[in-house]
């Protein structure tokens, strides 16, 4: 009796946060998955303003208007839209998830044959040479992981 598939599914996943490094990592992943008749998972994370406002002393004030997982899903549909109409035959999928995005991305590596970050973003330390969440991804990730600068 044969064994069921259980290897990853065909699905190159990449992380963006609205950066032009994330961006440039979303057009390399959306072109592999082109190469390799694969799925593009496009994944971008929000933490509560609460998860890192106080952790710094005063409260951070917050309008009341206020919506993290809209404001990504609005950056986030830009994206893909242009990505989608430089390569229309990929299948491109959207997530938009409130937590840590190293753990996401990490989370998501599970069903991923490939997972793309961008070499850093909008983290507090620009000048550093590797991100935190592509070094955390880079050591945790479930899958091969490539790292666009």
């Amino acid at each position: 009796m044969a064994q069921p598939d259980t290897s990853p599914s065909p699905v190159v996943v990449v992380g963006v946060d609205g950066s032009e490094s994330s961006v440039e990592a979303a057009r390399w992943a959306c072109e592999q998955a082109r190469l390799t008749g694969s799925r593009l998972e496009v994944i971008s994370a929000w933490q509560e303003a609460g998860a890192w406002g106080m952790s710094w002393g005063m409260a951070i004030p917050i309008p009341s208007d206020f919506d993290p997982a809209g404001d990504t899903r609005t950056m986030l549909d830009g994206i893909v839209a242009a990505l989608a109409g430089a390569a229309p035959s990929v299948p491109i999928d959207t997530l938009v998830v409130e937590g840590h995005p190293a753990e996401v991305l990490v989370e998501a590596s599970g069903h991923a044959r490939l997972l793309v970050v961008a070499s850093r973003g909008h983290g507090q330390f620009s000048g550093m040479l590797l991100g935190s969440v592509s070094q955390h991804c880079a050591a945790h990730a479930h899958c091969p992981v490539v790292i666009v600068r």
